[in-house]
């Protein structure tokens, strides 16, 4: 199964949008995310490093640890 995630992230109180392809497979949950070329350039002007925002994006991502759009509940996406 595999479920494709649209969605933001905030960082110093700057949005940035992402997608992220999810999917579980033998050996656990997997969680693949991709940003725009824009939204590298303006993490680096940030002075943040690229790889390490997506690889803790993905984490978070795995870990439940987001927020949800008002009105959608987990029950509706999530397997218990």
């Amino acid at each position: 199964m595999a479920a494709k995630i649209i969605g933001k992230f905030e960082i110093e109180n700057n949005l940035f949008k992402f997608t992220a392809i999810a999917f579980g497979r033998i050996g656990g949950q997997n969680v693949g995310v991709k940003i725009s070329k824009t939204t590298e350039k303006s993490l680096e002007k940030l002075g943040y490093d690229v790889e390490e925002v997506i690889m803790t994006l993905q984490k978070n991502l795995l870990e439940g640890n987001l927020s949800l759009p008002e009105g959608l509940k987990r029950d509706t996406f999530v397997d218990d």
